[in-house]
């Protein structure tokens, strides 16, 4: 829950950024709302009264945080969409000059040092962005590139790497995954051997979101011989030093406006300084942010799969088959009934997770059975919907297309859906004893 000093640096934002004025109202927009030219009729306004987590500067957040979105992107999807890329560094410029690239992130350095149910909160309004790749890419900046920085880095290595990528002055990428090496990152090659006071760096990283137009890399590499999960680290990576190669702009299914490069390393040289913490906690240091990760992935397809409904109950009430709308049917209103069912279990599954998160618990099983219920009922939503748009829904004009092939990537990205249950079985004692 926020704090007073928390609340306190939300006004004093209020006063001093008058291009996004946090708004005063507590009634807000529901989450079921979009920002199409024919808007849904939403649900009735939640309320702080109403809320499990959300306080009235939550919701004054999420309120400032649409307005961008409404003037400053959604406006440009279908463009970037196109162009396979967004501009990055204006967007989060943006984002940045508002407080959204650091909101869990220390006043020092230009964060807003609130708790972590409001990254939620920014996340769930991200998901009115009508596409997975803009907010997919906020995402790595604020919740995967730079925690283990924030939590673990040494103040000069902040003013040069965190404190940038708050403001939006610097887009930050994650390299963790290789060819060889997805969910489980044990298996890393990538290796960093320390000769002086320089780390000399050799490998590979694939899957890069943010990788071609990145300012630096927040990258997990071996830095010794020891066992799998005490040998690694990770390295602030400058991307323009020589020796770091952007091979290729990867073509993907889905997420089309984000760009995902694979990078090779050919004898980088960097300043053994860059290193985040100590050396060989690495490992531990990503572990420990993946409940964070799962929950915003989460929350962010949450307000999406709100909204895909929503304009699925518009468009199959004005479709007709059969002399009669194709809402009327039975099988389709049942249906939509029981996916905003979902939805709305989902929600709370999440919420619940962070309430006792921010409370310091361990969160890992129900962040890991949020994660896993996130991208599997994603799948179901976008295939059952997109099949109530009929032809319409096999064209790239609507966001149900769209979120069909985005949505694929939740139960592969951030730890695959087997991974999950394999958290989850560990949790419940049901693996098989070794």
């Amino acid at each position: 829950m926020a704090l007073p000093a928390g609340a306190l640096r939300l006004n004093q934002l209020v006063i001093s950024r008058n291009f996004y004025k946090f708004t005063s109202c507590i009634g807000v927009r529901s989450l079921s709302d979009n920002v199409s030219s024919k808007p849904v009729p939403p649900s009735a306004p939640e309320t702080v009264g109403d809320h499990l987590i959300y306080t009235q500067e939550h919701f004054a957040l999420k309120e400032s945080l649409r307005k961008i979105i409404d003037q400053e992107i959604n406006p440009h999807v279908d463009q970037w969409e196109a162009e396979g890329t967004f501009p990055a560094h204006k967007v989060f410029k943006i984002l940045g000059s508002a407080g959204f690239l650091g909101v869990n992130k220390p006043v020092e350095y230009g964060g807003l040092g609130l708790d972590f149910s409001y990254s939620v909160a920014v996340s769930e309004e991200l998901g009115n962005i009508r596409c997975g790749g803009v907010p997919m890419a906020i995402g790595v900046q604020t919740d995967m590139a730079t925690p283990a920085l924030a939590r673990f880095g040494s103040a000069e290595l902040k003013e040069e790497f965190l404190l940038p990528s708050i403001t939006g002055d610097k887009v930050a990428c994650l390299g963790v995954s290789e060819v060889g090496a997805g969910s489980d990152v044990s298996s890393i090659l990538t290796r960093a051997v320390r000769k002086g006071d320089e780390y000399v760096i050799n490998g590979g990283k694939m899957w890069t979101t943010n990788g071609t137009q990145a300012d630096w890399m927040c990258l997990l590499a071996n830095t010794s011989d020891g066992p799998a999960h005490r040998n690694k680290s990770l390295i602030c990576l400058p991307m323009n030093l020589p020796g770091v190669h952007i091979a290729r702009k990867i073509e993907k299914l889905g997420m089309w406006s984000s760009d995902t490069a694979e990078v090779f390393f050919d004898d980088v040289r960097v300043p053994c300084k860059n290193i985040i913490g100590q050396e060989g906690m690495g490992f531990t240091y990503q572990m420990l942010q993946f409940q964070e990760e799962r929950l915003w992935a989460a929350a962010n397809v949450v307000t999406t799969m709100d909204n895909i409904i929503q304009e699925t109950i518009q468009y199959t009430r004005q479709r007709k088959i059969f002399k009669q709308p194709v809402l009327y049917h039975q099988s389709v209103h049942f249906r939509l009934a029981e996916l905003q069912t979902e939805v709305e279990l989902l929600r709370s599954l999440l919420h619940r997770s962070t309430a006792l998160y921010i409370k310091g618990n361990d969160v890992t099983k129900l962040a890991s059975m949020a994660k896993l219920k996130a991208g599997r009922l994603a799948r179901e939503v976008g295939d059952s919907c997109l099949q109530y748009w009929g032809g319409m829904g096999f064209t790239s004009d609507v966001l149900v297309s769209r979120f069909y092939r985005d949505s694929r990537l939740l139960s592969i990205g951030g730890g695959a859906d087997e991974v999950m249950l394999g958290i989850i079985c560990k949790y419940m004692d049901t693996l098989p004893k070794k």
